[in-house]
């Protein structure tokens, strides 16, 4: 096998692995679930427009789970109810899988040791082809069998006359509202996107401990700090909500909660802290993500009152 065509395929190998065993760690809250909704902190908010796919469960929140909503998550709070290969452990065993593959290539026994010994790029390509639809077909049915949401503890919440860009509430089942939520609260929530990840990428604590919680400013801490470490900055700009709507709100004795599901778009890049080069990222085109927001107030509180308290990917 010629030269360039092992390096090729040893490219091939490592950026497959690598790709599906890690995420790209940018923008506030992207390396996971994290926060606390209250007493619906481990059940799943419902799926919307915006976000029809189930959420990821929180990971990371300094709200301790109560016995019957661990039950209804089968005693993990981390469990991602995506499905087993939706999270970083499918993932990476995918990687693992296409990569080990590769490197068999490349040693002359074939991509699957037992596919006819096939060698050429063509090949290559063919049966890569072949393992993603396997993958994704797994993943459909995977996440058709996943129900709607579990044991969420509130009702969807209607919004009162949404205003521009989100688009009402969830698909929740038409029971009595337990928070209503109108444009004022709506146009609070777009604020916060942009000044959050603002904030962020200025790596100005201040402004986060006054958006977010106490708890989702520390994770925020640890996240630039970690960054810091490796000596380079996260810069973000251009956010732009594209579409949202309403999951779920509702009142506890201490707290008010509304989660939103939001897609938006944002120039997302990390870099180099002392040279100002681009280290990763496109500082040009805009990446796309779809997250569900969580914003928290005390009772009867105004709309400028909503403070961040829990990010969850879906």
């Amino acid at each position: 096998m010629a030269m360039r065509q092992k390096t090729l395929i040893l490219t091939l190998a490592a950026l497959v692995a690598f790709g599906y065993s890690a995420d790209s760690f940018a923008r506030p809250g992207s390396r996971g679930s994290m926060g606390s909704r209250g007493a619906g902190t481990y059940s799943a908010p419902p799926p919307t427009v915006t976000a029809p796919r189930p959420a990821a469960p929180i990971e990371r929140s300094m709200t301790p789970p109560s016995p019957g909503i661990a039950q209804n998550h089968a005693g993990s709070p981390g469990m991602n109810s995506g499905g087993f290969t939706s999270g970083g452990f499918g993932r990476g065993l995918l990687g693992g899988l296409v990569g080990a593959g590769l490197i068999g290539l490349l040693f002359g026994n074939g991509f699957g040791g037992g596919l006819g010994g096939i060698s050429s790029i063509l090949g290559l390509v063919i049966q890569i082809g072949l393992l993603f639809l396997l993958f994704k077909f797994v993943m459909g049915f995977l996440r058709r069998r996943q129900p709607a949401h579990q044991g969420a503890a509130y009702d969807s919440g209607a919004a009162q006359g949404p205003r521009p860009g989100f688009g009402g509430f969830g698909d929740g089942p038409g029971r009595p509202v337990k928070l209503e939520i109108g444009p004022a609260d709506f146009n609070v929530f777009e604020q916060r996107l942009g000044l959050i990840q603002k904030a962020y990428g200025a790596e100005d604590m201040a402004a986060l401990r006054a958006l977010a919680t106490t708890e989702m400013a520390s994770y925020f801490a640890a996240e630039i700090e970690e960054i810091a470490k490796k000596g380079q900055v996260n810069k973000i700009s251009d956010v732009t909500l594209l579409q949202g709507d309403l999951a779920e709100a509702w009142r506890e004795p201490q707290s008010e909660y509304a989660s939103v599901a939001i897609r938006f778009s944002l120039i997302d890049t990390m870099v180099d802290r002392a040279t100002g080069k681009v280290v990763s990222g496109d500082p040009v085109r805009p990446e796309v993500a779809t997250e569900i927001w969580t914003f928290a107030r005390r009772p009867g509180g105004e709309a400028t009152d909503w403070k961040l308290s829990a990010i969850q990917q879906t």
